[in-house]
């Protein structure tokens, strides 16, 4: 049997490489989404320390999920170019937070991304309630998640 046959061609292998690289960076941009939520959304434990956060720390009115088929290309675009921002915020940052010293120090650095990937999150014409649904949507409806992964695809890594 000849052995070449198991390996998969090199423009094949490689975008699918390029692929699984960006379900990785997908799933986690939403691991860390989920921490920035759990930051924005509910900073109290740490308001005695920190100063205040500006209208990003106020609870989300309750909203209706949006189902995936309604969603409009203009929006998933907005979510993928505003998910690969602050993906590439959490990058740069992520040495400052694991180098922090101290718990304050952590807290405050913590606070610091969290306003900056909102406003991210704002310029790319999405509120955050918008943006934290369809990272929600992209993790939990497989067909959406595919809509998501398929424009990544298109948008160069940088």
């Amino acid at each position: 049997m000849n052995r070449s046959a198991h390996f998969i061609p090199s423009p094949l292998r490689s975008s699918l490489i390029h692929s699984v690289l960006r379900i990785c960076r997908l799933f986690l941009g939403i691991c860390w989404g989920g921490i920035i939520l759990c930051g924005i959304v509910s900073p109290a434990w740490a308001a005695d320390e920190l100063s205040p956060l500006p209208d990003v720390a106020q609870p989300l009115p309750p909203a209706t999920n949006p189902q995936a088929e309604d969603i409009s290309f203009e929006k998933v675009s907005q979510f993928v170019r505003a998910y690969l921002q602050v993906l590439a915020l959490l990058d740069r940052r992520e040495g400052d937070l694991q180098a922090a010293e101290t718990e304050l120090e952590s807290l405050r650095l913590q606070q610091e991304v969290e306003i900056e990937a909102f406003h991210l999150i704002e310029a790319s014409g999405l509120t955050l309630q918008e943006y934290l649904q369809l990272l929600g949507l992209a993790n939990t409806d497989p067909e959406f998640g595919e809509r998501v992964a398929t424009l990544l695809q298109e948008i160069p890594l940088d």
